[in-house]
């Protein structure tokens, strides 16, 4: 048997770049404090808090916007202090008034004995009516740009009109907080000039260094992506494709797990295990029944994973862990072998994820050459850190999409599609504003962690129906940021990679999307292999 085709070798073995992780501030860091452990608050706390977190922003972009318009409009502190026939401003918290919307009330009064309707994909209909509220009272807002605006209830804004003879607040013009301080903006990742362009699959360095984005793994799902985690974890290994795929796998730094990594647990399973019991059951274990424990199967991939590069977790809305938002950290303990790796990070969710290019040597990329053993750096709240004080030089933000999807229901589709939906959360200076509304989180008393301290480099939101990307600029400043460079944003809708098979690169350099899609034969999304 003679062989035709040489296997390609390269001239040297791949490395791959190390990057650091430096621990977040304290107001960007979602982990439930001792201090806040507390039901015994009351929501509308947080709704307070927003307000007078960001109501000092819309103000000062309200007044350098219409400082020049016609009729010389004043600023009212208060809603109900509104005088007809006067134009104004005022600023206040979006409440959207729907009647399609659960309602709490309802649901105490509704009979026992008839089960509670399916929740309802949209609360958007033509009855709907946007109010504006502040500590004062309501007043209700009507005009074109009302009708046209995405908005949702918790959004801070500032709205310009007259009120009308009927109570009404006519509106003219609106004004949102903006997009917040950028700490890293016009920092370089590395001494390369940042050129290159934004576009998705478009041509960037082969020296970049890459952060790979996964979401919706469903490990433990009726039709699992078994073969497709397989390839995942090779891929990322630089131990599968030809030589090209290697050396482009080898510039992966890490990878983000954007929730939903496990299958929620069908309602049906205990029925199908009664009658797996009544089957008469042949050399043990019953084949049709029997399927192995998917967080065994999950930390196996994991641990494959962890011996080539750091990963972080976040838990999603199918995961073990609490409904409410923040989700906290999952126990490592769950992961088996990933657990005893220092690279491995369970996150809350959402997350704020910090990094800066690594000064420690290359390692190999190969994880036949990486020891099944922790690495050599410390650990700060399950996030591996440097000893040495570095500054970031990118921000990611990553949520397991709840919040967009929570949002979603809100407005029409089309015209508002959910990168739209993403750009204006940046805009509002708040990540989930239906939270509580209708959106489950935490009762905080003092703060409101969902607000945006800071405008991150990436945005990533899991387990959405299809990609999608974009790029955000915002070039208005506020007051005492006078010199900064502009604000950019890369937003990234990740789709769940069951479904998919899709995993999404950013390069740390350019912002720059890549996407590389894995497929076996059978696969119900038929998607060709990459």
């Amino acid at each position: 048997m003679t062989v035709e085709d040489s296997i390609p070798v390269p001239s040297a073995p791949l490395t791959r770049p190390s990057s650091s992780v430096i621990p977040p501030p304290e107001n960007a860091t979602f982990i439930i404090k001792p201090a806040d452990k507390s039901y015994k608050h009351q929501y509308s706390n947080i709704y307070f808090v927003r307000l007078r977190a960001l109501r000092q922003y819309v103000e000062q972009r309200a007044k350098r916007r219409w400082n020049e318009v016609a009729g010389n409009p004043v600023f009212v502190p208060r809603v109900l202090d509104v005088e007809k026939g006067q134009l104004c401003f005022i600023v206040g918290t979006v409440y959207m008034d729907m009647p399609l919307k659960p309602n709490v009330l309802e649901d105490v009064a509704r009979d026992r004995s008839i089960p509670a309707p399916p929740p309802r994909e949209k609360y958007y209909s033509e009855e709907d009516s946007v109010m504006l509220e502040d500590e004062s009272g309501r007043i209700c807002l009507v005009g074109d740009p009302i009708r046209s605006a995405c908005l949702v209830t918790g959004v801070i804004l500032g709205a310009l009109g007259i009120e009308t003879h009927n109570g009404d607040f006519e509106v003219v013009d609106l004004c949102y907080p903006g997009m917040a301080p950028q700490p890293t903006a016009g920092l370089q990742w590395s001494a390369q000039p940042a050129e290159g362009t934004m576009d998705v699959d478009g041509d960037v360095s082969s020296s970049d260094e890459w952060v790979a984005l996964v979401s919706g793994l469903d490990v433990g799902a009726a039709n699992p992506a078994d073969g497709q985690l397989q390839i995942l974890a090779e891929y990322l290994a630089a131990e599968a494709g030809g030589s090209d795929e290697q050396s482009q796998a080898a510039h992966i730094t890490r990878l983000v797990i954007a929730g939903n990594s496990l299958n929620m647990l069908d309602s049906n399973a205990n029925t199908l295990a009664v009658e797996s019991e009544r089957k008469p059951r042949r050399y043990g274990q019953d084949t049709s029944s029997f399927t192995p424990h998917p967080t065994q199967n999950l930390a196996a991939h994991l641990t494959d994973v962890c011996r080539s590069m750091p990963v972080h977790l976040l838990p999603g809305s199918s995961d073990p862990a609490a409904t409410i938002l923040p989700q906290q950290p999952l126990p490592r303990a769950m992961f088996g072998g990933a657990s005893h790796f220092a690279t491995f990070s369970c996150e809350s969710n959402p997350a704020y994820i910090h990094l800066a290019p690594g000064s420690s040597p290359a390692q190999p990329s190969s994880r036949s050459s990486q020891p099944d053993a922790s690495t050599s750096k410390t650990k700060t709240h399950g996030v591996s850190t440097t000893p040495h004080d570095i500054q970031p030089i990118r921000t990611v933000l990553v949520h397991s999409g709840q919040p967009l999807d929570d949002m979603f229901k809100y407005v029409p589709t089309p015209p508002i599609s959910r990168v739209t939906l993403a750009e204006a959360t940046l805009r509002w200076r708040h990540m989930a504003p239906t939270a509580p509304d209708t959106l489950w989180c935490h009762p905080y008393f003092s703060r409101d962690p969902f607000v945006f301290s800071q405008t991150p480099d990436v945005y990533v939101v899991g387990n959405q129906p299809e990609f999608a990307t974009k790029l955000v600029w915002d070039n208005e400043q506020d007051d005492g940021e006078g010199g900064q460079a502009p604000r950019r944003c890369r937003i990234i809708l990740l789709p769940g990679f069951r479904e998919s098979g899709i995993l999404v690169l950013v390069n740390m350099r350019t912002l720059a999307v890549r996407r590389v899609q894995f497929s076996v034969e059978g696969m119900s999304s038929g998607a060709e292999a990459t």
